[in-house]
C-alpha cells in the first residue's frame, strides 16, 4: 500500500472504452464494432478488422470519477483527468486529456490515437486524477486500479465473462440446493466473488458434448448450448448486480467497483440505449425499486444478454451446418 503525505480520493477511477476505430492507409477509417474490445477482459484487440496495414486506432474512451472529486469543499484545484498509454516494450508513453462532460459531472471522456509503428504487442492504458494539493501542481489524487490492455495484433480481445465452471451431478451433489433442480442441464450461480455455471452431469452425454471435441454438426451444437449458457449468465448476473446498489446521499445508485460493475457498463447501453451508463444506471435502479417499468425492461435485458453471448453468431453456424449435412444426405 502506498501513502501520501496529502489528501486523494479513497476511491479509483473507472476507465471504459467506448469505441475503437482503425485508420487505414488511404485515409479512411474503418470503425470496429463492439467485438472488438471486452468491457469484462478489460482488453481491446486491434486485429480484429484483418487489417495489416492500419495507421493508427483512435480509443474512445470515458472515466468516472470517484464520489467528491468535484465537491465545492476538496483540498485541491486545477483538476484535470489523463488517459495513458505505456508501451514496456517499445518505451512509447502517450498520455491525453480527457474533457469534463458537464460542469461538476464526475464523467470525463475523450480519445487516445494509438500509433502501429509505436508498438508491437499489447500496451497498457489507464486513467489518473491529478490536481494542485497544497499549492504542488500534478499531484496524483485518483488512478485507475484496473488497467485495460490494447493488442495491436491481437484479433480478439481474450474476451467472454469470466466465470468458474463446476460440473456436477445434481440428483446426488454433496450441495443439497441442487437436487432441487435435478431436471435442469445447468444452473447459474452469480452469488460468488466470480458467476459460477454449475454443469448437471446426470445427463448423459452433455459433459462430453460441452467438452468441445466433437466435429461436424455436434460441434455447432455445442457452440450453440455455449452461448445459451452464457445468455443465461449475462441475465443473471446483471440481476444480481442491480439487486443491492449501494446509493449515495441523494438516492443516486453506485456502480460496483468489482465484476458487477465491470457487468453493468458493459450491458447497459443496450438496456438503457441512447443516455450516459450513469443515467441509464439511475433509470434502471428506479425502474426496479419503483411501481412501474420493471417488468417492461426485462426485453432489453435479454436482448443485452443475446447479443454478449454471440447467440445469434453460433445459431447461424449451426442452421448451416444443418443445410450442409441435408445437401450431403440428399446429393
Amino acid at each position: 500500500m502506498k501513502f501520501y503525505p496529502y489528501k486523494r480520493l479513497n476511491r479509483p477511477i473507472a476507465l471504459r472504452v467506448t469505441s475503437a476505430s482503425l485508420k487505414l492507409p488511404d485515409g479512411s477509417r474503418d470503425h470496429l464494432d463492439t467485438s472488438a474490445y471486452s468491457v469484462s477482459q478489460r482488453t481491446v484487440a486491434l486485429g480484429v478488422a484483418q487489417h495489416a496495414d492500419w495507421v493508427s486506432a483512435r480509443i474512445g474512451l470515458s472515466a468516472t470519477l470517484p464520489p467528491g472529486a468535484g465537491d465545492p469543499d476538496t483540498p485541491w484545484g486545477d483538476l484535470r483527468v489523463l488517459a495513458v498509454l505505456t508501451d514496456g516494450e517499445t518505451n512509447v508513453r502517450t498520455v491525453v486529456d480527457l474533457q469534463q462532460d458537464a460542469p461538476g459531472s464526475k464523467e470525463w471522456s475523450g480519445s487516445i490515437e494509438v500509433f502501429r509503428d509505436e508498438h508491437l504487442g499489447r500496451a497498457t492504458l489507464a486513467a489518473q486524477a491529478v490536481a494542485t494539493v497544497d499549492e504542488v501542481r500534478g499531484r496524483a489524487i485518483a488512478e485507475t486500479d484496473d488497467d485495460w490492455t490494447v493488442d495491436v495484433v491481437a484479433d480478439e480481445p481474450l474476451g467472454g465473462l469470466r466465470l468458474d465452471v463446476k460440473q456436477t451431478g445434481f440428483s446426488k451433489s454433496a450441495r443439497e440446493w441442487l437436487h432441487a433442480y435435478a431436471d435442469a442441464p445447468w444452473i447459474v450461480d452469480a452469488s460468488g466473488r466470480v458467476p459460477t455455471v454449475v454443469v448437471n452431469t446426470d445427463i448423459e452425454g452433455f459433459s462430453e458434448l460441452l467438452g468441445g471435441d466433437s466435429r461436424g454438426i455436434e460441434n455447432k451444437i455445442h457452440e450453440m448450448l455455449v452461448s445459451q449458457m452464457a445468455t443465461d449468465v449475462w441475465v443473471a448476473v446483471f440481476h444480481s448486480s442491480v439487486g443491492d446498489l449501494e446509493t449515495e446521499p441523494d438516492g443516486s445508485p453506485v456502480f460496483p467497483t468489482d465484476w458487477q460493475g465491470e457487468v453493468l457498463r458493459e450491458m447497459l447501453p443496450d438496456v438503457v440505449p441512447g443516455v450516459h451508463v450513469e443515467e441509464a444506471l439511475r433509470q434502471v435502479h428506479r425502474r426496479r425499486t419503483g411501481d412501474a417499468g420493471w417488468v417492461e425492461l426485462q426485453t432489453r435485458i435479454h436482448y443485452a444478454a443475446v447479443r454478449r453471448a454471440g447467440a445469434s453468431k453460433a445459431l447461424g453456424n449451426a442452421l448451416r451446418g444443418l443445410q450442409q449435412m441435408n445437401r450431403e444426405d440428399g446429393a
